[in-house]
């Protein structure tokens, strides 16, 4: 096994076929989600590589119809009731104090006796002042219920209208507690990880099977002889001294294809920076959080893999139906290859498609 193996290994790894949403979903089992739109959400940047004629906001539209939740797992997503079922229910999560119990009890009496709330129903009907959220600022105090009710597993979302959850109450099937059905949820839940992320350094393995405590708090304790176990189970080897893992050998045999692919930073391929740098051999880095000043490829620079390569950036800008493409190479000039430029015209248009862009609104500059 050698870099280059590994590098065709993490391409092959998750860019299956394009088929249905459903499948997509059944094939990874999770899609990292984050709010930013440069120039899409980033699990419609990342789904719209794996399934046929995908176009933005094609998740939220038909979300109703799948089976397909919103759920922290390794990080916060989508996952499918299968995964869902691994996590819950959670019964780890710290305890609320006396008066957030009695508040909770009241929302979540109120959401089952609506049916299905949007957070304004909630703060309008409830006054429960503010509290200090996960950022540090200043959040409704009936909105962080709803998040905790809904990460305890008491609501789910069942579609979100212009961005907003809308939330539902609900109730995960009881589970065993034996420490068999621990191990086998466990690391069915590691599998997830692998079926994403494969190749996998041995740190970041590590680092993942110990976020499994936020997509099951009640196993935390368990974690540890989680990574022993994925250790022994998964196919793994020594490459230029670093253990790396995988499941399934056979998948790596593939090779690259010639399409050009403009990935979100949080695309499974690309996802986890130390990989990154390891097999690309330079660092990439989403720069949407830092300074004008200090930015070297842009607020949202989507990746850009050609073959088993990721060669540089682009930076995709779509405001009132005008569309702009600037691209950057690590290299400083893109590869000469026709094949190439031919494959990237391919791509830029598949973006438009995407956005429901039509060609006379191009710009495409080189940067």
């Amino acid at each position: 096994m050698t870099l280059a193996d590994l590098r065709r290994a993490a391409v092959a790894q998750t860019l299956f076929p394009p088929g249905t949403l459903q499948q997509a979903f059944d094939a990874l089992g999770f899609v990292q989600a984050d709010p930013i739109r440069a120039p899409a959400r980033a699990q419609d940047l990342t789904l719209r590589q794996r399934v046929e004629d995908y176009r933005a906001g094609d998740l939220e539209r038909h979300y109703a119809s799948l089976d397909v939740h919103e759920d922290f797992f390794v990080n916060y997503g989508f996952v499918t009731g299968a995964v869902q079922r691994l996590m819950h229910p959670r019964r780890g999560r710290a305890p609320w104090m006396r008066a957030s119990s009695r508040h909770a009890r009241a929302v979540l009496a109120f959401v089952r006796a609506r049916g299905a709330v949007h957070p304004r129903e909630v703060d309008d009907h409830f006054d429960h002042g503010t509290v200090t959220n996960y950022w540090g600022g200043s959040s409704n105090a009936t909105t962080h219920l709803l998040d905790d009710l809904h990460y305890r597993g008491f609501l789910r979302v069942v579609r979100r209208e212009a961005g907003i959850r809308v939330y539902a109450a609900h109730a995960h099937e009881p589970s065993a507690r034996t420490a068999a059905v621990r191990r086998e949820h466990l690391d069915g839940l590691v599998d997830v990880i692998v079926r994403n992320y494969a190749p996998l350094p041995s740190p970041t393995l590590a680092a993942l099977v110990r976020r499994l405590r936020y997509a099951a708090p009640q196993w935390q304790g368990d974690l540890d002889a989680t990574l022993r176990r994925a250790k022994r189970r998964l196919a793994h080897e020594k490459v230029e001294g670093l253990e790396w893992y995988w499941s399934e050998a056979d998948v790596y045999a593939s090779e690259a294809d010639d399409t050009v692919r403009l990935l979100t930073p949080f695309d499974p391929i690309v996802w986890d920076r130390r990989r990154f740098e390891l097999l690309w051999g330079w660092a990439y880095r989403l720069e949407a959080y830092t300074p004008v000043a200090k930015r070297k490829l842009g607020y949202y620079a989507l990746p850009i893999l050609w073959r088993d390569r990721v060669l540089g950036w682009a930076n995709i800008t779509a405001n009132e139906g005008a569309f702009d493409a600037a691209f950057g190479y690590v290299s400083g000039t893109p590869p000469r290859d026709r094949a190439y430029r031919r494959a990237l015209d391919a791509e830029v248009e598949r973006m438009r498609a995407f956005l429901g862009l039509h060609k006379d609104h191009a710009g495409d500059d080189e940067a």
